[in-house]
């Protein structure tokens, strides 16, 4: 019988996943930015599909749109799957929707970095992690006006924030939700570094 259940909770996970997958691999940048005229937002800019590359197209507003629904995709399985099959299964969606995001299979795995739809899954798995992030997201762009270093810091910010808690599986998420953004900020690592890295709404 333990067999058994082992098994069927690990189908649950892996169907979590699977669904947080499916929801994070839709990319609205580039839907709302073709919806809206702009053309097609990976020959723009970074060629990245997310809110801050749709930015640099100039409309704010669809830049805005897109933010707000990568971060849904995120959010949603999680509350959603959590409340149905429990907690793990809501952290499997969100890991799941955040690797769709990042590679959609859509668009030959080519997607966004995942800033917005990591603080969608964060924010739904614990919303004082989240906003935490959030904050720190808010006042490092204050200050440095720049995404990636905004991005990074909030993300490294997150597994120490979830630590101090005393609640070991939610540092867990949040490492592996910090660990695949970073990894998709390479570039931008490399520029920050070099001090080529552009501003908020501009260059590259």
């Amino acid at each position: 019988m333990e067999g058994r259940a082992a098994g069927l909770r690990m189908n649950a996970l892996l169907l979590a996943a699977a669904i947080g997958y499916l929801s994070g691999s839709v990319p609205y940048g580039l839907l709302l930015t073709r919806a809206a005229g702009l053309g097609d937002i990976r020959s723009i800019g970074s060629g990245n599909i997310g809110a801050t590359n749709v930015l640099r197209t100039g409309n704010k507003k669809v830049a805005a749109g897109t933010l707000v629904l990568d971060a849904l995709k995120g959010a949603v399985p999680v509350l959603v799957l959590g409340a149905l099959w429990g907690r793990d299964a809501g952290l499997a969606a969100g890991i799941g929707a955040l690797l769709g995001h990042v590679f959609p299979v859509w668009l030959r795995f080519q997607g966004g970095k995942g800033v917005a739809t990591g603080a969608g899954v964060l924010l739904a798995a614990s919303w004082w992690i989240g906003l935490l992030c959030a904050v720190i997201w808010f006042a490092m762009a204050k200050v440095t006006r720049i995404s990636s270093a905004s991005a990074l810091t909030a993300c490294l910010a997150a597994p120490a924030i979830a630590l101090l808690s005393g609640d070991l599986r939610l540092a867990g998420f949040a490492l592996v939700v910090a660990l695949v953004v970073i990894w998709r900020h390479q570039d931008n690592i490399r520029r920050l570094l070099a001090g080529t890295e552009p501003r908020i709404g501009k260059g590259k």
